[in-house]
């Protein structure tokens, strides 16, 4: 009885530890933003929920707007918009109520009527609310995405001027400005994006201010005596990894308060993007999308408070609750279903019930925030049932010296493996399938894809654990060769496009090797005490 004990002993205190450790508050400087002061600007974007601006028949309701930008002005002087579709027209008059400023959006795009639309909006809020907004923004990115030409650009920019009384800019990346510098003679005030994360080098969260300080301060040498403005610059909070730029909530609180702080001491303006999580954006840039705001989507209550710690997992203890209950009922089972009572089996349902318990709250945790659709949620599920299963099952496999039986026998003719034995071989093939799912993606298509290692960390462990212990002949073949070599080569290829510094990635390349290592030992199991 002394050895499952042990096993669960050793189990829980080593996911007490990585939870501990996890959940710990990250201390944050002194706030950038002194007492009674606010942020100089903010982008906005009401969208909740289902709501996005890719269904034209979206409207979004002055209410809502309203109950925002109440919000908003507590925090804020100013909001940024980026169009007048969807209701955003209104913002211009909800914000005068609250005492805010509008940065005022253009939307220009391939379209010329469309364009037409967004310039006759615009110019008629800007004479209704020449005291409210601030400033029009004449076009977001349309270089970047080369939807428009340099000089129609800047000939519609002179159009704006010469109807409105505010100053005019165009916002975009700032490696677009320094390709089109004759734009700056269209312009009031040059507005520049930096976003760290989405360089095409990545900097990470502990570079990223000096980083947009480097940048400012390059933009000004190209444009000198110009004003210029950070129209858009912050830090996801959820995400996948590129390089070695982390989203977390504790990144994205540590760079907001740098980045304001050298902004203060450089003594130039920020606007931050952006107001509110858009939860839309994921279906453009993957779940790193969603999580730029200052307010959670559902909530809309501040993600951090400034000048205080910031835990990326403020429940952790119950996670940790989680995990050990979990780890003891792969314990559990692991006593009911044993056979063959040695040091070394249970030291193998030990590692089992150590990765999964450990993993399983982070992959609860990441469901809702990576699921994105119906196809989303079913891969997502998929991976949570094998993830809850295959650790309860292969801590009975690892006691009763099983093999997982050939992905032929499974789906042919499998009558004599056993349930518990064939199940386990079922849920194999399913972990299997998803892994190449996700691999391929992360080959073919990265940019967007998430590492989904939390609901794949224990399964993976269960399988290697039990065609180590395994004590049955070899059953494998061809599928499992194959597929054993192709995830070998996808390894390699994914540690090397997603680069060193991006330990997401390399814990997946590791996983992918454990699956390898499993899929090819099935096709010669050698037999154990």
């Amino acid at each position: 009885m002394h050895r499952p004990l042990l096993a669960l002993a050793i189990a829980a205190a080593i996911i007490f530890g990585f939870w501990r450790w996890m959940g710990a508050p990250v201390p944050m400087p002194q706030s950038p933003i002194a007492a009674g002061e606010k942020l100089h600007c903010v982008s906005y974007a009401p969208f909740r929920g289902q709501q996005n601006p890719l269904s034209s028949a979206t409207f979004i309701d002055a209410k809502q707007i309203d109950d925002d930008l109440a919000r908003l002005a507590k925090v804020a002087e100013c909001v940024r918009t980026y169009s007048t579709e969807h209701g955003l027209y209104q913002v211009p008059e909800i914000a005068a109520k609250h005492g805010l400023k509008v940065l005022q959006g253009l939307w220009l795009s391939s379209s010329p009527k469309k364009n037409q639309t967004q310039f006759d909006e615009v110019v008629a809020l800007a004479k209704q609310h020449p005291q409210t907004i601030r400033g029009i923004v004449v076009g977001n990115e349309v270089l970047l995405r080369g939807e428009m030409s340099a000089i129609d650009l800047a000939a519609t920019i002179r159009r704006v001027k010469a109807a409105v009384s505010m100053p005019v800019t165009y916002a975009d990346v700032w490696e677009f400005w320094a390709r089109n510098r004759d734009l700056a003679a269209a312009v009031d005030f040059i507005t520049i994006h930096i976003l760290p994360y989405w360089e095409d080098f990545p900097v990470g969260a502990d570079k990223a201010a000096a980083h947009v300080d480097q940048i400012r301060n390059e933009v000004g040498q190209i444009f000198p005596g110009r004003e210029i403005l950070i129209g858009e610059t912050g830090w996801p909070s959820a995400g996948r990894m590129r390089e070695g730029a982390l989203p977390s909530l504790s990144h994205e609180a540590k760079v907001l308060h740098e980045t304001l702080a050298v902004a203060k001491r450089g003594n130039y303006k920020v606007n931050v993007i952006e107001a509110f999580d858009q939860p839309w954006k994921r279906a453009l840039e993957g779940t790193v999308g969603g999580h730029w705001g200052l307010y959670d989507a559902d909530t809309r209550e501040a993600k951090f408070v400034w000048g205080e710690p910031v835990s990326d997992h403020p429940r952790w203890k119950l996670q940790a609750a989680g995990g050990v209950a979990f780890a003891a009922l792969i314990v559990l089972a692991a006593f009911w279903g044993r056979q063959i009572d040695t040091n070394a089996r249970w030291g193998g349902t030990a590692l089992i019930a150590t990765f999964a318990g450990a993993s399983i709250g982070l992959a609860i945790e990441n469901a809702p925030v990576e699921s994105l659709g119906l196809g989303g949620w079913v891969r997502t599920l998929a991976m949570l049932f094998v993830a809850l299963t295959l650790p309860v099952l292969g801590a009975i496999g690892v006691m009763r010296g099983y093999s997982v039986p050939a992905f032929e026998r499974v789906i042919g003719d499998a009558r004599d493996a056993g349930k518990i034995r064939l199940i386990i071989g079922a849920l194999a093939i399913a972990l299997t399938v998803l892994v190449v799912q996700v691999t391929a993606g992360l080959v073919f298509d990265p940019r967007y894809k998430d590492f989904p290692n939390p609901a794949l960390i224990g399964a993976v462990v269960a399988v290697l654990m039990v065609i180590l212990m395994a004590r049955q002949p070899r059953e494998g073949g061809f599928a499992e060769r194959f597929i054993g070599f192709t995830l070998i080569a996808s390894a390699i290829y994914i540690a090397f496009n997603e680069g060193f510094a991006n330990w997401q990635s390399l814990v997946f390349v590791a996983l992918l090797l454990a699956m390898s290592v499993s899929l090819l030992l099935s096709a010669g199991v050698r037999k154990r005490a």
